[in-house]
């Protein structure tokens, strides 16, 4: 019989407040939302400025899924049986968000470095694309292991009744995080800072997201304290490399039904997702130059700052929806944990008098998060499918803000629904068929546990030994690191869809240079490239196909869930 696991300490979160203490939780995800937003961004025609074709392009981004489909599961199997006494989660966040800033400068600087030993233009033209491309797989790779360990983190931290509040925190986050890159994106940095930061835009935002990525993984660190794990319970055997593969293999071919089905909904949503968050920008601002008469981006002495500027407004809408939503969402929509094990509706605070009843019937109506998250997906594909046919700034902008409320759904939901679901692999009635003990968690809506914690540091009343010998996970997200892995497997996967799809879709309808960005090319480049079909807009409404697929699958999630 393998041995049960054993730990030291208990989960803490500072702060005096459960807004406070959810909010430095989450904190992570701001930084790091923040960067992946400047790369989705800016990227994408940084890439096409060097000369590179869209069809290239669209392989230098299997960077993100290559890295997902990696990095994600070895570094949650690996913090799942890191014994540091900093915890498991966090080594992981802060060497990976060192590494992130040293490449984002990198980044911002390929120009220069190269320059400094290569002098020939063409070589170092061809040097400085490829230093470029190898920046964006560092920081892709080493984001991954950040966002696993955050992600996992959360599910270390709060007990079953607030997997569904930190999900919802986790997208307030991200909204903010999106925010706040797109916002600065609009803005013209080099005339507000000068050369101080860099001499171009897209230098001043990768350093200015080196240093916010940094701070954010510091105050989410400094802000919570992990259980130590003193032994695992398969400590009997080491864990090498063929056979962390193996659990990785042998867990993704037998998973629950329930956390399969959650599974499937995140492959198909991810194939349309891909083209929009990494494209999004970019076509916006090729709407921008093609279809407004009164632009020229042959003229234009930035034309990478124009666009990204461009973009970047659509986007901040976009954002500020996602993070409306993210905020009142939860108050509309049922959890999945409310939904299942506790079918009543609370009484409603006495203050309100008449109006209680009122509140009592809207509550009995309010949709579950399943079937939100479903109708989010047709919300999604709806919006693509009007990409072929845009034909000015405005309504592309209209198209991109739609996106905010499925978008906010997407970073919530199957974070909600796969945080309930490790927590209750180890149920009460699981616990005590193997003749185990089992002691439940605090089910208020006001703490995270009781008694009631001192008021700047809150600690959780998790199990201190699992004493479940017979099975593979805890009830205090034990083994969160592997399935939150798997699940990114899933996001990643279609990733590599969506490349293959982008880069034949690039190679039939625009095979060549981008004619907005590439210097070399003039105005009847753009003119004969708007008479024809833009192949980032079919791109997306490929997307929505797939958002169609996922939202049937949520129909199948619903099937495993009875």
């Amino acid at each position: 019989m393998p041995q049960a696991a054993s730990w030291a300490g208990t989960p803490s979160i500072r702060g005096s407040t459960e807004s406070i203490r959810m909010a430095l939780l989450t904190f992570s995800l701001v930084g790091l939302q923040f960067t992946w937003g400047i790369e989705m961004t800016y990227c994408t025609p940084y890439l096409l400025q060097l000369g590179l074709t869209k069809s290239r392009t669209s392989l230098v981004w299997i960077a993100g899924p290559l890295s997902g489909l990696i990095m994600q599961p070895v570094v949650g199997v690996l913090a799942d049986n890191s014994r540091s006494k900093w915890g498991r989660r966090r080594p992981f966040m802060i060497g990976g968000a060192l590494i992130v800033a040293v490449c984002l400068l990198v980044l911002g600087w390929t120009g220069e470095i190269v320059r400094l030993f290569v002098t020939e233009p063409e070589t170092a033209k061809s040097c400085t694309i490829a230093l470029a491309v190898l920046s964006i797989y560092a920081v892709d790779f080493a984001i991954n292991a950040v966002q696993s360990s955050c992600r996992s983190l959360i599910v270390d931290t709060l007990p079953i009744a607030k997997q569904q509040l930190g999900s919802a925190w986790a997208s307030r986050m991200i909204a903010i995080g999106h925010l706040i890159g797109y916002g600065a994106g609009t803005l013209d940095l080099v005339g507000i800072f000068g050369s101080v930061l860099g001499d171009s835009q897209f230098k001043q935002l990768t350093a200015i997201a080196a240093v916010a990525f940094l701070i954010a993984i510091a105050i989410t660190s400094w802000a919570v304290e992990e259980r130590v794990l003193i032994s695992a319970r398969d400590d009997g055997a080491k864990t090498g490399a063929v056979k962390m593969i193996s659990k990785i293999l042998r867990t993704t071919m037998h998973l629950p039904d329930r956390i399969q089905a959650i599974c499937w909904v995140q492959f198909w949503a991810w194939i349309g997702w891909f083209p929009f968050l990494f494209y999004s920008t970019t076509w916006v601002g090729e709407v921008y130059f093609r279809y407004h008469p009164e632009t020229n981006a042959s003229a234009s002495k930035d034309a990478l700052g124009e666009v990204g500027r461009v973009g970047s407004l659509s986007l901040v809408v976009f954002s500020l929806i996602t993070f409306i939503a993210s905020i009142l969402l939860p108050f509309v929509v049922r959890s999945p944990d409310t939904s299942r094990s506790r079918p009543f509706t609370p009484r409603p605070p006495a203050f309100l008098g008449p109006f209680a009843p009122l509140v009592t019937a809207l509550n009995k109506r309010k949709p579950d998060l399943l079937t939100a998250w479903q109708f989010s997906h047709m919300i999604f594909a709806g919006a693509m499918c009007m990409a072929p046919f845009v034909r000015s700034l405005q309504m592309a902008t209209i198209i991109v803000s739609i996106c905010g409320i499925p978008w906010a759904l997407a970073c919530w939901a199957p974070f909600a629904f796969m945080g309930v679901e490790i927590n209750r692999l180890t149920t009460p009635s699981t616990m005590l068929a193997n003749g185990s003990s089992y002691r439940r968690l605090s089910n208020s809506n006001d703490e995270f546990s009781s008694p009631a914690p001192s008021p700047t540091f809150l600690r959780l009343n998790h199990l201190d030994r699992d004493d479940d010998a017979s099975s593979g996970d805890s009830s205090t997200g034990e083994t969160a690191g592997i399935y939150l892995g798997i699940l990114n497997l899933f996001t990643t996967l279609p990733q590599f869809v969506g490349t293959f799809i982008s880069m034949v879709v690039f190679s039939i309808l625009e095979p060549g240079k981008s004619p907005e960005l590439h210097e070399d090319l003039g105005e009847e480049d753009v003119a004969k490239a708007a008479s024809g079909p833009n192949a980032i807009a079919v791109c997306l409404f490929i997307g929505a196909l797939s958002a169609v697929g996922a939202a049937y699958a949520t129909t199948r999630m619903k099937a495993a869930s009875k």
